[in-house]
């Protein structure tokens, strides 16, 4: 499960990368729960929920019905 989440987030990086920001995958949990840290640009942006939830997370979701939510930690 973790490279089927990998391999998805790879997908949604180059976007982070071109505003200056990366995502990293720290941990999938059982219950669903993705766990990520934010990066560069996107640590510190105060549009990062939002990077999070209506991206990352939705795009997550899709492609994998198992992942109920992401986190970032």
């Amino acid at each position: 499960m973790r490279e089927k989440i990998q391999e998805v987030i790879n997908k949604v990086r180059p976007a982070l990368q071109a505003d200056g920001g990366d995502v990293e995958l720290i941990n999938v949990l059982e219950d669903g729960t993705v766990e990520v840290r934010l990066k560069g640009a996107c640590g510190s942006c105060p549009m990062a929920t939002l990077t999070l939830k209506n991206g990352i997370e939705r795009v997550l979701k899709e492609e994998i019905p198992f992942v109920t939510k992401v986190v970032s930690v």
